[in-house]
């Protein structure tokens, strides 16, 4: 390498970028090692509890983006939800790609045993915005053939599209038989980044209502049939 390259290297390495780059690094190992020394040793019996087995409340799916974080949200504990995250948080209905999502599902419900799934969807999705400009997505064709299972929320809003995965996840048959027997339930909701509320699907009324605390909590389960 010629002193010239050498300078060249040293210059970029001393970059705004790479300061930036390494200020965020930075700043997520401090995060751990505040958790380790701080906030583990306060909660060291549940995490001795949690190393050998889990009992999750619920299967959370929702979507990647950063700003959502359901355990904040929902103020739960270390293994109170089973959470699957990914870009527009979708649900493939059974069969068309049964990949992480569907194995997640299954496992969810057949080794777990959980009663509950929510999916959760949320405003100012990039996910949706990139439905309805699929223009933006020719240099992400990974990303655009898995947005295909959001296409319905073309023409709708967020909402049409988490009732879409809904409909997908009933698709699955470790979701449907325990459905049909009564014990899963599953939800839709929509949280807004900005607000904090929620709006969750009522199958019985067709619509979304508020979640808080006003009323029953609205389900997005049909009725048991046995």
């Amino acid at each position: 390498m010629s002193d010239k390259d050498k300078q060249s290297l040293a210059a970029s390495a001393q970059s705004p970028e790479a300061e930036s780059a390494d200020a965020a690094l930075r700043q997520i190992v401090d995060g751990f090692l505040r958790f380790h020394h701080e906030v583990f040793p306060q909660q060291e019996e549940l995490f001795k509890k949690l190393a050998t087995a889990q009992a999750p409340k619920a299967m959370f799916i929702t979507c990647a983006d950063s700003r959502i974080v359901p355990e904040l949200i929902t103020q739960s504990s270390p293994g109170d939800l089973f959470v699957t995250r990914n870009v527009g948080n979708v649900v493939p209905p059974y069969g068309q790609m049964n990949g992480g999502v569907s194995t997640a599902i299954e496992y969810a419900v057949l080794a777990l045993g959980v009663q509950h799934i929510i999916i959760c969807g949320h405003s100012d999705c990039g996910a949706m915005r990139a439905v309805l400009n699929p223009d933006s997505l020719e240099k992400m064709p990974t990303v655009k053939a898995w947005l295909r299972h959001a296409e319905v929320a073309k023409t709708m809003v967020h909402e049409e599209n988490v009732i879409a995965q809904l409909q997908h996840l009933r698709t699955h048959p470790s979701v449907a038989s325990r459905m049909a027997n009564g014990h899963l339930f599953i939800h839709g909701w929509v949280y807004n980044i900005e607000t904090s509320e929620i709006k969750a699907y009522d199958a019985d009324q067709g619509r979304f209502l508020p979640l808080d605390g006003s009323h029953p909590i609205p389900v997005a389960t049909p009725k048991a049939r046995f």
